[in-house]
């Protein structure tokens, strides 16, 4: 722990009075940091202004936790609430500690899908993003379409299909019927919404709950999509109850053929992502809703 206290004094040119590790995603290792108001390392006498942050350390070969702080700004642009980002660099990532308990509630559900349906009532004149994104540790190429059948196919589908491909994640044959999918995406989506910004990895887990209610999101993998495939996200997920679901439908209606053949298309997205980076059973998922879609 000497060495990680010295890169986050060295990275934010503070002191380091306190360093704890918390449990983080698959992207990098998280602290919970308290900082001291002077430049160097380790507790010393005198008064205490102490800042409570939470660092992220990613001590890869290519780090991108710059692209998270943009993403987060992206979202606090919206007028969502999330940790105010401190310091960022590819490889160091300091934000405000926003104090959480994990507790939920039905009313607290019901204020996360009016906070839902307002981010998705930014919209934009084409899908995508002015720049690439991340979700978890993995690329996600955002430029800007016109059509959102190709976009899904293209800059979506297709790519993390390669990447569980090559971890042998997907059963055999599934990666051609994944083709076959792509190639069928504007049957399948002959009327897509509007682009609405999205979060994009918006489970329960990256909701901070304070007492109930959600005090802030984090974890973002946004861009400019048709926010269906937020909700199939959420709804692969879990974690949210009926309160959600009502509370979101009564702002943003949301369209009976989603649920009827939709949902499981925008599912095909994040269970490659999670065949791309964990394998286990989320292949044989895939293909049994590639094959659902392709029986019709």
């Amino acid at each position: 722990m000497s060495r990680v206290r010295a890169q986050i004094a060295e990275s934010l040119n503070r002191r380091v009075l306190s360093l704890s590790p918390l449990h983080g995603g698959c992207v990098a290792r998280v602290f919970r940091v308290g900082l001291g108001s002077g430049p160097g390392d380790g507790p010393r006498d005198g008064p205490r202004d102490e800042q409570d942050l939470v660092v992220k350390l990613d001590s890869g070969t290519d780090p991108k936790l710059d692209r998270e702080a943009f993403m987060l700004g992206v979202l606090r642009d919206a007028g969502v609430r999330v940790p105010e980002v401190v310091h960022a660099e590819p490889g160091v990532l300091a934000m405000e500690h926003i104090e959480n308990d994990g507790r939920h509630s039905h009313a607290g559900e019901a204020e996360l899908g009016r906070i839902v349906a307002a981010l998705h009532g930014h919209s934009s004149d084409r899908y995508g993003l002015d720049r690439d994104t991340l979700i978890g540790p993995l690329d996600q190429p955002n430029a800007w379409s016109n059509d959102w059948a190709s976009f899904y196919a293209d800059r979506r589908l297709a790519p993390m299909a390669d990447r569980a491909e090559e971890r042998r994640a997907l059963p055999p044959g599934c990666r051609g019927r994944l083709a076959e999918i792509g190639s069928a995406m504007h049957e399948l989506i002959p009327h897509p919404n509007p682009p609405a910004l999205i979060h994009g990895d918006l489970w329960s887990g990256n909701v901070l709950w304070a007492s109930g209610t959600p005090a802030a999101l984090i974890d973002p993998a946004v861009y400019y999509a048709d926010a269906e495939i937020e909700l199939a996200f959420i709804d692969l997920m879990g974690g949210m109850g009926p309160p959600f679901w009502k509370s979101y439908n009564e702002r943003r209606a949301i369209d009976d053929g989603f649920w009827r053949s939709r949902c499981g298309l925008y599912q095909l997205y994040p269970l490659l992502v999670h065949a791309a980076l964990f394998g286990g059973g989320y292949g044989g998922s895939v293909d049994r809703i590639a094959r659902r879609l392709l029986a019709g």
